[in-house]
């Protein structure tokens, strides 16, 4: 049997004319330094495109990015074969040309580049305000229990609450403006934001409290040399996903009494039954969301070397 090794087999040309002969194997080597040059060229075994299903095991870069991109390509073939063989009616789902066809024309004919930036700047705004009130609350709900004793109750029954239902009282309120988005996006960010940093603080190892003590801290001193530094890659981490819930609020805000936005247009689309404009807003929030996730990841990797540890 040939040997194994992090999930790929190394073959040379000799070996493979020769069952017999020896197989390289080096599993902690980069797959391009594992080939065996022969006549100058590189040979590739069939299995290196094994994957391997060890638990927590993980994967090179290459490998992982070839598979993210193998889900993308496996979705749209089988959304092709539905639409293109008629399996779906277009009607009620476009297919993917008439999807591309229609986003060009969205943003050649109707002016959707503006959409799509007013409805950015909804997301960031709202959210922004969000983290600048929540995490310093966050931090004091980790950090200080009487705080979180007072706190806690109410942001627990709050973050229940669906931001959409307060949409008819902040229409009220505030009218149908700017105001009512970035109020409604504020209220699905802030208590999500509170609670999970005021978690992510208060599970800091006491091990380095108590060494923070020993060695003189005061009360603010632990705070800002022992519980900030190691729970600010957890809270940046924090951000990035309610970041993701940002974009359901401004899209649900922007269904409603709204004049411009993603969300506007996607409403517009459906009373002209046009499957393929709403897809298409749909797709481009996903791309949006899907970069600055990235950009979150790399910006987190950069300011906290210290979690890749």
């Amino acid at each position: 049997m040939p040997a194994i090794g992090n999930g790929f087999v190394i073959r040379s040309e000799r070996a493979a004319r020769h069952p017999g002969s020896s197989i390289v194997s080096a599993p902690r080597e980069s797959l391009d330094s594992r080939l065996r040059r022969n006549d100058g060229r590189f040979v590739l075994h069939r299995a290196d495109l094994v994957v391997s299903m060890t638990p927590l095991k993980p994967i090179p870069r290459r490998q992982k990015a070839a598979l993210g991109v193998a889900f993308f390509v496996l979705f749209v073939a089988v959304w092709a074969a539905a639409t293109f063989g008629g399996f779906v009616s277009k009607t009620f789902l476009a297919d993917p040309a008439t999807m591309l066809r229609e986003g060009y024309d969205l943003f050649a004919k109707f002016g959707f580049a503006g959409d799509v930036a007013i409805t950015i700047w909804r997301v960031l705004g709202g959210f922004v305000l969000a983290a600048l009130f929540a995490v310093p609350l966050g931090v004091a709900m980790g950090a200080y229990k009487p705080v979180e004793a007072f706190f806690e109750p109410f942001v627990s029954f709050a973050r229940y609450l669906p931001a959409s239902a307060f949409i008819p009282l902040l229409i009220l309120w505030a009218g149908i403006g700017e105001l009512q988005k970035l109020s409604v996006i504020f209220i699905g960010s802030f208590f999500q934001i509170v609670l999970m940093v005021a978690v992510t603080v208060g599970a800091t190892r006491r091990d380095l409290v108590e060494a923070a003590y020993t060695l003189g801290a005061d009360a603010s001193g632990i705070v800002r040399r022992v519980l900030l530094p190691s729970s600010a890659p957890a809270i940046a981490e924090t951000l990035r996903l309610v970041l993701g819930w940002a974009w359901t609020y401004v899209i649900v805000a922007e269904l409603i009494g709204a004049s411009s936005g993603i969300g506007h247009m996607i409403t517009d689309s459906q009373a002209l039954l046009n499957t393929g404009q709403i897809i298409f807003g749909i797709i481009v929030i996903g791309v949006i969301g899907l970069i600055s996730d990235f950009a979150f990841k790399w910006a987190n990797q950069r300011l906290f070397p210290w979690s890749l540890a």
